[in-house]
């Protein structure tokens, strides 16, 4: 697992092993993330990834948050609460050395609250497949005022998923085992 462009393109990160297969990690392949950024790049309106703030729920390895910050992202949250993926996202924030430019919310995903400051661009959303927290995490970031105008959100799910109230589907693709959804808020 490596960043796959921008100016840290190439650094290697740090990825699950076998020790931990109760941790249930599934961190997105280098080939779909590039063709994630690709489409992002690619899309309407243009790249959005140039100085968003980013938020990575359900965030893992990092590995989403990290690629926008070497895509010229301006600012990463990553929100995860399981204790490996956590050691694993400390560890690649530190391979890259944004800690200036990123926060860890070690916390459920699903029960975000109100946030405090600024609200984010640009949303990664990477739940376990096939139990519903993509749609409760985009409904606690939404009601707790994580999200701005016109966010975009780019959903990772095992299947199609139905976009809940106030957000509008963009686009649908398919890699591999899993299904992106970009979806618009508030459009």
């Amino acid at each position: 697992m490596r960043i796959v462009g921008g100016a840290r393109r190439g650094l290697k990160l740090a990825e699950p092993g076998a020790g931990d297969p109760a941790a249930r990690l599934r961190p997105t392949s280098d080939r779909a993330r590039e063709a994630l950024f690709n489409l992002l790049a690619h899309g309407p309106g243009g790249d959005p990834v140039p100085g968003a703030r980013v938020l990575d729920l359900f965030a893992g390895t990092g590995a989403l948050g990290l690629e926008a910050l070497s895509r010229g992202a301006a600012w990463a949250t990553f929100v995860e609460m399981g204790r490996p993926a956590l050691a694993l996202l400390a560890a690649n924030i530190g391979k890259f050395r944004a800690g200036a430019d990123t926060e860890v919310i070690a916390a459920d995903a699903t029960r975000l609250g109100r946030r405090a400051v600024a609200p984010f661009d640009l949303v990664f959303l990477d739940p376990p497949y096939g139990r519903g927290l993509g749609e409760q995490a985009l409904a606690a970031a939404q009601a707790g005022g994580w999200l701005a105008p016109g966010a975009l959100v780019a959903w990772e799910e095992g299947g199609p998923v139905r976009p809940p109230a106030g957000f509008v589907p963009l686009d649908v693709r398919r890699y591999g085992a899993a299904t992106l959804t970009l979806l618009r808020h508030g459009a």
